[in-house]
């Protein structure tokens, strides 16, 4: 049996439209990718608008406020001491008591001064029996001689005794008031009625005279005492009223004036000691209570702006401005007058109506358009 030798196998069919469509696949996919790169690149550079809360400027009235801590102080502070020197035998008040005017507060040993007084006594004694003789014998010399019996130069010598003890009478005399003057001295007494501040003796210690022993706060109206640095006492008016409040209760209030500016600038705080006379000072500030001095300025007028809405710009204060027009937003430098409590108090920079970003400014760029919120949102 025989086969056909001619006979071949056909090569397998191939689809032309196939190869033929692919350039053009090609093409459409790498068009997409360019417009969605375009779009992108497009979207990047057009910013969205930026939610802002912001305030239109306006004057207002502005009284700088400043506050001090002080201390409550004696208007009056005595420092007792003894007249006479000795040894402490007694005490009887001790810090913190109230006293009496009159009231003994201490005593010394008065032995010395009872023996001066003895002496005293005796000396005077002795010296008016002298003036009694005395003048018994001018008496005498003055009958004898109105007699004749007597010399005029006896009569002399016997009025001149006579004076001599006189005098020997008075200064006795003046020596025992004396004496009993230092022995009343051996007590120390309260010379106002007032509150003990400071003790400095105890009981057995010697003493000197005028040594201090105790101080004496008087009673009647107290002082707010106050450091305040040089250069706040130079811009602070003249005879300002000051509103005194008790720190550990606000509802304790007062009205003082300045009552003494010390002239000297303390070396180690650099600050100058100021005393506010309190009148009719509340029985709810006792010595030594804690409180807070206010003074305000004079109004002046002045733009008001929330701390947030301050920012920078080349080292500079400055706000963010909003264009009515465009919504866009530019960096304005501003005057700082003072921070105060939440506020920025600004001096110059911005014009009256000018819309001022005052929430989400850190989120802005120069140029970046904004939307406003309403209040409330």
């Amino acid at each position: 049996m025989s086969r056909n030798a001619s006979s071949s196998v056909s090569p397998p069919s191939v689809k032309t439209s196939s190869l033929l469509s692919f350039p053009s696949a090609v093409c459409v996919c790498a068009a997409a990718l360019l417009l969605a790169g375009c779009q992108k690149q497009e979207a990047a550079t057009r910013k969205l608008p930026v939610m802002v809360r912001a305030e239109t400027v306006a004057m207002a009235d502005y009284a700088p406020r400043t506050s001090l801590t002080g201390v409550i102080a004696a208007r009056t502070l005595n420092n007792l001491s003894f007249r006479v020197g000795g040894r402490v035998a007694e005490r009887f008040v001790d810090v913190g008591q109230h006293v009496d005017q009159g009231a003994v507060l201490a005593r010394i040993d008065p032995q010395e001064q009872e023996s001066d007084l003895r002496s005293a006594q005796a000396d005077l004694d002795a010296a008016k029996a002298q003036l009694t003789q005395s003048a018994a014998a001018f008496q005498r010399q003055k009958t004898l001689l109105a007699q004749g019996f007597t010399t005029r130069r006896d009569y002399d010598a016997a009025d001149q005794a006579m004076k001599v003890a006189q005098g020997s009478v008075d200064a006795a005399q003046s020596a025992f008031a004396n004496a009993q003057q230092n022995l009343s001295f051996t007590e120390l007494k309260a010379g106002a009625p007032g509150v003990i501040t400071a003790r400095q003796v105890e009981t057995g210690q010697v003493v000197q005279a005028a040594q201090t022993v105790f101080t004496v706060a008087e009673d009647g109206d107290r002082d707010a005492v106050f450091n305040v640095q040089e250069t706040l006492v130079a811009r602070t008016p003249v005879s300002p009223a000051v509103t005194i409040t008790l720190l550990a209760d606000p509802q304790v209030r007062a009205t003082g004036k300045v009552r003494e500016i010390s002239p000297v600038v303390d070396q180690a705080s650099g600050s100058i000691r100021v005393r506010v006379g309190i009148p009719a000072t509340p029985p709810g500030m006792p010595l030594g209570a804690a409180v807070i001095g206010s003074i305000s300025a004079k109004p002046a007028k002045a733009i008001l702006l929330p701390w947030q809405a301050l920012t920078s710009s080349a080292g500079r204060p400055a706000v963010w401005i909003v264009d009515p027009a465009t919504k866009a937003v530019s960096t304005t430098p501003i005057e700082v007058l003072a921070f105060d409590s939440g506020t920025v108090v600004v001096a110059g920079g911005l014009n009256e109506g000018q819309s001022v970003v005052t929430a989400g400014g850190q989120l802005l760029s120069p140029g970046q358009t904004v939307e406003i919120s309403r209040a409330g949102q």
